[in-house]
């Protein structure tokens, strides 16, 4: 099993629905616990040992930036030196061995523009893909076999959401057809966690307003180049602010199901 593949994470949406905890943040920086929902969706990658990331930025894209510039300090106790700036770490708490790549990718780029312009930066024929407000107790080795033993170029995980998202039409794992977010979907839905070949790119264009789900993935789909992995264990999003709020009660009750990690 390689764990040579790039992680790509999609952190550039305005994220409207997050009220005003969006004003000052993109969304995967607002909190779970004490981290951004961003630590904890890398940290997923990293515990099946992916730790290659691909952050492609839009929306206050400096936040992120100056979270991962200035990470040793926000996580460790520090002593500094206010007149030369030298900085000491203090604690002796392990640190995440992550290579993080920053890509700006445009303020209003929707996601299929936004994946297009990091192909220059993705050095892999093959590589993860996720949205940047999803956890799961995803077993991210599993899915990676799954999508080596068949022939098509993108691996999409399923699950059985809270709510209503983009539903697929399955034969088998065979995804048919792909819906964003019909009106009346009670089915299985894309919870990111993908595994894509580079052959994506040629249903992507670098237009901002070259969209993911709508027209890529919906042709994607009906060329047969997509495959569903089925994950039987938990998943949720932080869509909005009553989401977040029902995972940071998970968290404060202990009951983190996504720590796959620990």
């Amino acid at each position: 099993m390689s764990s040579d593949y790039p992680v790509v994470i999609l952190c550039g949406g305005l994220g409207t629905r997050m009220g005003s905890k969006t004003d000052v943040k993109p969304k995967p920086m607002v909190k779970i616990g004490d981290k951004p929902i961003l630590w904890h969706i890398m940290k997923i990658y990293a515990a099946n040992g992916y730790t290659d990331f691909v952050l492609a930025l839009g929306y206050k894209s400096e936040v992120i930036k100056d979270y991962f510039l200035s990470y040793k300090s926000y996580n460790n106790s520090v002593e500094v030196n206010t007149r030369t700036g030298d900085l000491e770490v203090l604690s002796n708490e392990p640190d995440e061995d992550w290579n993080v790549k920053l890509v700006n990718t445009g303020v209003r780029t929707l996601k299929g523009g936004r994946i297009k312009r990091l192909e220059p930066h993705i050095d892999s024929d093959r590589f993860m893909l996720t949205y940047g407000d999803g956890v799961a107790d995803v077993d991210v080795n599993d899915l990676v076999s799954f999508h080596e033993s068949h022939d098509a170029a993108g691996t999409i995980t399923g699950v059985n959401p809270p709510s209503r998202f983009g539903e697929m039409n399955l034969d088998g794992d065979r995804v048919r057809s792909f819906s964003e977010k019909p009106q009346a979907s009670q089915g299985t839905i894309n919870g990111g966690y993908m595994v894509l070949e580079s052959k994506i790119f040629d249903y992507l264009s670098t237009d901002k307003d070259c969209d993911f789900e709508v027209g890529p993935l919906e042709r994607f789909a009906a060329d047969g180049e997509l495959r569903m992995y089925r994950h039987e264990g938990k998943w949720e999003c932080a869509d909005n602010q009553r989401d977040l709020d029902h995972l940071n009660e998970q968290w404060r009750a202990g009951d983190v199901f996504w720590e796959v990690w620990n």
